[in-house]
């Protein structure tokens, strides 16, 4: 690599002719531009220059002969009738391997106050995921450092799974485990409107050290636009595919689709969609099932993406419309439980309502069999722990029922276990657990 890269990566982005409009009318949140039409193209970014000489960014949300509708990134106090509005061109990324280690904005621009190097090549922020006819078949199976993934709900190389879970049930603490502990090469991290003092904490704290010397993390919080927030969506899966087409095995961890699915419900309303599914336009399920099908397995020849997506469900509602369109798309969902939470075992994964896509093959025959077990015992304690607990249950019975109630508690803190080394070390405590 030369030195003159980043330079050159510079001057390619100068632009020897400027087109530029003027501010026509001024609505609530959208900007009314003339001159832009026969230049602008839907979805481009322009820069808003006002009188004081601020610049204020934008997209392109509408068009027609007459002018074009701008959704500005920031407030538009103080801009003004007649106020120039320059054309910038496509939203695109130019993601480089020098981003590893580094936190970035939507944008490509460094939030670490360290210089940051450009790409030579820009991306766009909409790329077509693999041809499904070529596109390679799922990987091995993934060492996670957790017991629960490492047998029950195994992650295989370039399975996309989900993570539901509602607010405080250990969501983000799961996810700093997962980014340490798998298997891969790189780790893209995208924190999609999250609140501005858990960038510090999760970068320091939750990722620490150890994590983020492999990872790029693209964040944007809760309290910028709704395009930052989508193009922070977008830029993760890009940098994303910039490192699985140099044949690298990547982690998307994702966190969250809702606020991703809500941002574009702020960027739809204003470009006049009507909203339908509880106020959820009806392009929302297109703009998450198109995010995910980018994630996955890639073509031959390159590497692939295996990408954990977070959902936000308010009151365990796995009937609310982001859970249900994302887990009709993806290998496997993982619940969270706020009860499990509450009584002190994390992960509080829900096992029950939990499944990983790639069982059975995942696994090997007497490896399903110690799943199948457990699963059995597990399904029996749940059935039976109400009348256990009010003293109403017989023992003698049922033998599956005893059994189960024997070995639950060692089950219980299976599920909770962490710093395995190997799949097979998993097992190993899984079969203990199973003998009592």
């Amino acid at each position: 690599m030369s030195v003159f890269d980043p330079l050159l990566a510079d001057l390619a982005t100068i632009r020897p002719v400027r087109h530029s409009g003027r501010v026509e009318a001024m609505q609530a949140t959208t900007l009314t531009v003339l001159g832009l039409s026969q230049r602008a193209r839907l979805g481009d970014r322009v820069v808003v220059l006002d009188q004081q000489g601020n610049r204020i960014g934008g997209e392109i949300i509408a068009l027609t002969s007459a002018g074009a509708e701008i959704l500005p990134e920031d407030t538009t106090e103080g801009l003004a009738i007649g106020d120039r509005v320059e054309h910038v061109g496509r939203n695109m990324i130019a993601p480089d391997d020098r981003w590893i280690g580094r936190v970035i904005d939507p944008y490509g621009d460094p939030l670490d106050g360290r210089p940051l190097v450009r790409g030579q090549t820009p991306r766009s922020l909409r790329s077509a995921p693999p041809s499904p006819a070529r596109r390679k078949r799922l990987g091995g199976r993934l060492s996670t450092g957790l017991d629960a993934f490492n047998t029950m709900l195994p992650l295989v190389r370039g399975q996309r799974v989900g993570l539901f879970a509602g607010s405080g049930v250990g969501k983000t603490m799961l996810l700093g485990q997962l980014a340490r502990g798998i298997e891969c090469d790189v780790v893209v991290l995208a924190l999609v409107g999250e609140r501005g003092r858990e960038l510090r904490d999760f970068v320091e704290d939750v990722l620490g050290a150890q994590g983020l010397a492999r990872s790029v993390v693209v964040s944007a919080t809760s309290d910028e636009s709704p395009l930052a927030r989508r193009r922070a969506a977008l830029t993760a899966m890009s940098v994303a595919e910039h490192f699985r087409d140099a044949g690298q095995h990547v982690l998307l961890l994702f966190d969250s689709v809702t606020r991703f699915a809500e941002a574009h419900r702020e960027i739809a309303l204003a470009a006049g969609e009507q909203p339908s599914l509880r106020g959820f336009p009806p392009s929302t399920a297109h703009q998450i099932m198109a995010l995910a099908e980018r994630a996955g397995p890639g073509a031959p020849g390159t590497g692939d993406i295996t990408a954990i997506f977070t959902v936000l469900v308010a009151g365990s509602d796995m009937d609310e419309p982001v859970a249900d369109i994302l887990r009709g798309v993806l290998d496997g969902h993982v619940i969270l439980d706020r009860a499990i939470a509450e009584r002190g075992r994390f992960p509080a994964i829900d096992l029950m309502r939990s499944v990983s896509r790639s069982l059975p093959a995942a696994a090997s025959p007497s490896e399903n069999a110690q799943i199948t077990e457990a699963r059995r015992l597990i399904g029996a304690w749940e059935r039976a722990e109400m009348m256990v607990q009010a003293g109403l249950y017989a023992q003698g019975s049922d033998p599956l029922t005893d059994r189960a109630i024997k070995l639950w508690p060692k089950l219980d803190a299976f599920l909770g276990g962490q710093g395995a080394k190997s799949n097979a070390e998993s097992f190993g405590r899984l079969k203990k657990a199973l003998e009592g």
